[in-house]
């Protein structure tokens, strides 16, 4: 097979009536949902209508520095996503710039190796490829840092006590906090490894999914499958890790004393 199969607007009304069938079991057992399906359903299929003109103006442009603003958006909508998902956030700037920086660290050293050196495509900054792996690199990563985040702000409001008790005592705000911190770590790099323990045997990716609908030989899928896991694996690893570390230092002083007053506090009700 060497060409790919076609889609019509038929094809995808027909699938539409899967989720459809989601709607109408919402509203005969009155979950509630119904309006949530199809609000996210319209917002998909207009961000991805979008999203595919978008690619295809910049893929025929070929600008390195549209391909970069492109990049950088990306990067910032990230973010922010990753301050929105927490429910306790550092106040002030340091609750939107710690997670984006981390992936902007991350990111962008992962996505230059992965251009430069592995997929080398020419000229190496071709948005074709650029964009789709940064934009996978961002999401998982994203992802593992506001899951790690998330944990560290909860355990620290929640056993602020017990870590200034160690901290009386005379330890340090590293063995007072560790348990923590590993729990965030592990809470940020779950994700990723359940998606890489189920990879080839309980599901097969999006995109070698995508590869070999459309006539790629699959065992080159394959191989541009475990290269994209391992780019995601290596970012967010290092987005997680920098980012909790970064988090716990802006929540601590060099007198080793706790600082939670710089976290929002969740809201009480009554």
């Amino acid at each position: 097979m060497t060409g790919y199969i076609t889609l019509n607007y038929w094809d995808l009304v027909i699938a539409s009536v899967f989720l459809l069938l989601n709607g109408a079991v919402s509203l005969g057992l009155h979950l509630g949902l119904e309006r949530k399906l199809a609000i996210a359903a319209v917002r998909m299929v207009i961000q991805l209508v979008l999203v595919g003109l978008l690619l295809k103006t910049l893929f025929a442009l070929a600008s390195p520095w549209i391909t970069l603003l492109v990049a950088l958006f990306m990067l910032l909508f990230a973010g922010r996503e990753a301050w929105a998902r927490q429910e306790n956030r550092l106040r002030g700037w340091w609750g939107y710039g710690i997670g984006t920086s981390a992936m902007a660290f991350a990111g962008t050293t992962v996505i230059l190796v992965a251009l430069l050196i592995l997929v080398r495509p020419s000229p190496w900054w071709s948005p074709r490829y650029a964009l789709p792996l940064f934009g996978m690199i961002l999401g998982n990563t994203m992802t593992g840092i506001s899951l790690a985040l998330d944990s560290l702000h909860r355990s620290i409001l929640r056993e602020q006590r017990a870590i200034e008790a160690q901290l009386l005592l005379g330890a340090s705000k590293w063995q007072a906090a560790r348990p923590f911190l590993h729990t965030a770590l592990r809470s940020g790099f779950m994700p990723l490894i359940n998606s890489m323990a189920a990879t080839g045997v309980v599901s097969l990716p999006g995109m070698m999914t995508g590869q070999i609908l459309s006539g790629v030989d699959p065992t080159e899928a394959v191989k541009y499958q475990i290269l994209v896991m391992l780019l995601l694996g290596g970012s967010t690893g290092m987005g997680v890790l920098l980012a909790t570390l970064a988090s716990f230092l802006r929540l601590t002083d060099e007198r080793h004393r706790l600082r939670p007053e710089r976290l929002d506090r969740p809201k009480e009700t009554a």
